[in-house]
């Protein structure tokens, strides 16, 4: 069977980290700390701030004209439940294991997604905004992000389709938000391998995912993280 890789990652990513919105609530849970990195912000202010609405999150989405010329958003799939197995992360493995029999009590209604390609190619960017408070956003993110960067490499299933995965923690990019995280995972089936840097930032009550070709994601990142916090 013939896959096509970028299509494939960017799927494989956003069923992964879905993982957090089946969290177990843990408002009064510490923040993990492994993989993230913190601005110095008052928690108080930040754990106070009123969840935005979905509808809120929406207009505050990357559109065409914010990425400039050459991008085209791809329409939105029908939810479905791909059934995604993992080998050799048992840490992984557990979460994925919850959200997939409801193990967790904990959902994120608000959020907003949305996702591009770049000049005709496989180059692809993807956005998703969660808003909710900031200790459940913080555990939920958190605890996803240091289980797959705990494992440097694994086997995600797919649909059936047996895809190897390596992760590798990058640096969280400074003074952006309250707490940052940042990974670059390599999806590798049939001979052919698809690079997808991920970063999330969480910024108050509101948090960041942005996903997709390295290049995208660094050049956009910063408007992503101005347009979804801006007032008003």
């Amino acid at each position: 069977m013939r896959v096509r890789v970028a299509t494939t990652a960017l799927g494989i990513t956003a069923a992964l980290l879905a993982v957090p919105a089946c969290s177990t609530d843990t408002t009064d849970t510490k923040p993990g700390t492994a993989t993230s990195a913190r601005s110095g912000k008052p928690a108080d202010a930040a754990q106070q701030a009123a969840p935005l609405a979905s509808a809120s999150l929406e207009t505050r989405l990357l559109d065409q004209s914010d990425l400039g010329s050459g991008y085209l958003r791809k329409p939105e799939r029908p939810t479905q439940h791909d059934d995604v197995t993992v080998i050799g992360c048992p840490a992984l493995s557990e979460l994925s294991g919850d959200a997939a029999t409801g193990g967790g009590t904990l959902t994120f209604p608000r959020k907003a997604k949305t996702a591009f390609t770049y000049g005709g190619s496989s180059s692809e960017i993807s956005e998703e905004l969660y808003s909710d408070s900031a200790n459940k956003l913080s555990e939920g993110i958190g605890r996803i992000f240091d289980a797959m960067t705990g494992c440097p490499t694994c086997q995600v299933v797919a649909g059936g389709i047996p895809i190897d995965m390596a992760s590798q923690k990058l640096p969280a990019p400074r003074g952006l938000g309250d707490e940052r995280w940042s990974q670059l995972l390599t999806f590798s089936t049939g001979g052919r391998s698809t690079v997808v840097k991920q970063t999330a930032i969480r910024d108050g009550s509101l948090l960041l995912v942005i996903s997709g070709s390295p290049a995208l994601v660094d050049r956009h990142l910063g408007k992503a993280l101005a347009k979804a916090t801006a007032v008003g």
